[in-house]
């Protein structure tokens, strides 16, 4: 089977109705095919959604209307009259990500064809909500003044991603309990909701980050994978048939919480777990020991002298970390991939993607089959690029099933304002 029948086959499910009453439906099944190919004439799309030309016709003329789709130069060179492909119309609608994580926050700005068009960040060495809510309000004004009335009118929707415990790990950490006990009381998407009359997602953040490599990455042609963030604390997700899997609580694919020993009675302590040892934030305790500066764990330093000593040092403890979870992972799932992405910089990810299928080398595969290592597509902005996609999702793609178990898993409400 060649790529372009098995891209038809896993990403134009459902195909469109020709009957009456599925004009929604159908415009939303058009919108995938052209964001999936990036512009196709009439005629291609009519083979691609097994609608007629005419229905095609007739909904591309809407979309048109509406804003969300624009014709693009004519293609000429080949019998009878030339074709005019049609591309999404980048101003056509607008979506916010925002990624609440450890150790920053993170708003995009993203528009209807995906790309990123407006960035904020804040760091900080732990989130205090009344900062982070702060610089959220600020940032959604400033986004709100940027676009200006009319385009700000297209905004459909924000998408939040966060972890389900950012309080936990206080001693990791080494916080403050009074503060980390904060978050405990706090429903993330509902204070953001107040600031805003647009429509509010929430999703635990790999699991975003996840949405995103499906949608916009790896996904595309790899249907199931196990999928590994390595950010402050290692996470990751679980894509089977080319959906996330929530699992029974929203937490499928918690690879940080992964043990890396047996637990036996009378240990004074309980077994490390992987977000332990291939965590970002180990390798910032590293360099903070060294007394260097701990943020070149996410930057291009971490390559270079003096921290590349330190960051060896971390990967071979991180690598041989990851292998374990990933053929313990392997053996219960039977998957052929793992993608490994994060928001470290891109050298250090590729160096700890060749360490990792080094450490599986030390592993016996028999009885399984050993699964191939990609790396992740997205980058570090994927967690924020996945919110950005709930709402995108929500409003205009016809697969509404992955969005809504998304916002299930995380016991959260969407409250559309489209019909």
């Amino acid at each position: 089977m060649d790529m372009e029948t098995r891209d038809e086959r896993d990403w134009l499910r459902p195909r469109g109705s020709n009957q009456s009453g599925m004009s929604q439906f159908n415009e939303r099944v058009v919108l995938q095919a052209i964001r999936l190919h990036a512009s196709l004439p009439k005629a291609e799309l009519a083979r691609l959604t097994n609608l007629s030309t005419q229905t095609v016709s007739l909904i591309i003329n809407r979309l048109h209307d509406d804003g969300l789709v624009m014709k693009l130069a004519p293609l000429r060179g080949k019998v009878g009259q030339p074709s005019v492909p049609m591309a999404l119309d980048p101003d056509g609608a607008f979506f916010i990500g925002i990624k609440i994580g450890r150790r920053s926050v993170d708003v995009l700005l993203v528009d209807f064809a995906g790309a990123v068009r407006a960035r904020s960040s804040l760091a900080y060495r732990y989130p205090d909500p009344d900062t982070l809510f702060g610089e959220i309000d600020t940032q959604l004004r400033a986004i709100g003044a940027m676009l200006g009335p009319a385009r700000a009118a297209r905004l459909s929707g924000i998408g939040v991603a966060a972890p389900l415990g950012l309080g936990g790990w206080q001693a990791l950490l080494n916080c403050d309990p009074g503060q980390a006990d904060q978050w405990d009381r706090i429903d993330i998407r509902a204070r953001i909701q107040a600031m805003t009359a647009l429509p509010v997602a929430f999703a635990k953040d790999t699991m975003a980050a996840c949405v995103a490599e499906v949608v916009a990455g790896r996904g595309r042609s790899v249907p199931s994978f196990v999928y590994v963030f390595v950010g402050t604390f290692i996470g990751g997700g679980l894509v089977l048939n080319s959906s996330v899997h929530a699992g029974a609580h929203g937490n499928a694919g918690a690879l940080g919480s992964l043990p890396l020993e047996r637990a036996a009675p009378g240990m004074r302590a309980l077994p490390a777990q992987l977000l332990s040892a291939a965590s970002l934030f180990n390798l910032e305790q590293l360099y903070a020991a060294a007394g260097l500066d701990d943020s070149a764990a996410y930057d291009a330093r971490a390559l270079q002298a003096p921290w590349l000593a330190h960051t060896e040092a971390w990967l071979d403890d991180a690598a041989r970390a990851l292998a374990l979870a990933v053929h313990s992972a392997n053996c219960l799932l039977d998957l052929n991939e793992v993608v490994i992405d994060g928001s470290a910089h891109a050298g250090l990810l590729a160096r700890l993607l060749e360490a990792v299928n080094a450490a599986l080398a030390h592993y016996s595969w028999e009885g399984t089959q050993r699964p191939t290592l990609l790396s992740g597509s997205i980058g570090a902005d994927a967690r924020a690029i996945g919110a950005a996609l709930l709402p995108l999702h929500a409003n205009f793609a016809p697969d509404r099933e992955l969005f809504l178990k998304i916002l299930k898993s995380g016991d959260m409400q969407w409250q559309s304002t489209q019909s």
